[in-house]
């Protein structure tokens, strides 16, 4: 209920209230000024929430803080046309780098995203969390994952593009553009978001359905009637056993803080 209520409120100070200004208060404080404003409020929704309610400074929270500034500061170039389409899907564009570059360089993004959610809160389950983030079949379905989500902000952008530049076609400054701009974010920006939420859904259900195959079972129970947490310890406690009885390889060089045979075994002929 709480996600609803966070995904609810998100539509609400993303979408509900700027088309709300844009459609009332574009003749009495103007076009331009009615068109930042509208554009400002989710940047400080997302600012305000960040620094100053839950106050939670991760991989996860920097990443939407980012978008926040970036759409902040995109608020301020006054254009129209297809430039105006083209600033509108700059955001879903940076979504397209960071997604798609982090599978090209072969660290998936999502892989940061779900070892941030899942909160170890010790040293050693965040060592766990990481060592199993790296199991190859695990590292798998995160990048299947990245690519689902990279898929879908790419579809986003192109769609947005489109649409903009199809019914954003009034100067900007105008009360006509504004209006344009409301009925546009009336589908966009309520529609986007519902997409995006299914095609994260996926994503990282494909990853913790790898995760659930890998992780121990506690007594028999089915991995997802456990606490997740307690399924993390055994994970490591089976790792740091397997260590314990990998063979030595006799190959290996002495470690320096063995005794050399000719320091050790040789008598002293004083």
């Amino acid at each position: 209920m709480k996600g609803f209520l966070k995904f609810a409120l998100d539509i609400v100070m993303g979408a509900v209230i700027p088309i709300l200004i844009l459609n009332n208060l574009s003749r009495p404080l103007g076009a331009p000024t009615a068109y930042v404003i509208a554009a400002l409020i989710p940047v400080t929704y997302v600012l305000v929430d960040t620094f100053f309610i839950t106050r939670r400074f991760n991989f996860i929270t920097s990443y939407t803080a980012a978008t926040a500034i970036l759409n902040g500061a995109l608020a301020f170039w006054f254009v129209d046309g297809a430039r105006f389409a083209l600033k509108d899907t700059i955001a879903p564009l940076f979504n397209v780098v960071l997604f798609g570059g982090s599978i090209l360089i072969g660290r998936p993004i999502l892989r940061y995203f779900l070892a941030q959610a899942l909160g170890p809160d010790t040293k050693e389950r965040r060592e766990a969390v990481g060592q199993l983030m790296g199991e190859k079949s695990i590292l798998r379905s995160l990048i299947i994952g990245t690519i689902i989500i990279t898929i879908d902000s790419i579809a986003i952008s192109a769609v947005n593009f489109v649409i903009n530049l199809n019914h954003v076609t009034a100067t900007f400054g105008t009360d006509l553009f504004n209006e344009q701009v409301a009925q546009v974010n009336g589908f966009t920006r309520i529609v986007f978001p519902i997409a995006s939420l299914v095609t994260y859904s996926i994503g990282v259900g494909i990853a913790f359905s790898a995760i659930y195959r890998l992780l121990p079972k506690e007594d028999g129970m089915p991995p997802a009637a456990s606490e997740f947490m307690k399924l993390i310890d055994l994970y490591r406690e089976q790792r740091m056993a397997a260590a314990l009885r990998a063979p030595v390889n006799p190959d290996a060089p002495l470690r320096e803080s063995v005794i050399a045979p000719s320091e050790s075994a040789t008598p002293s002929t004083k």
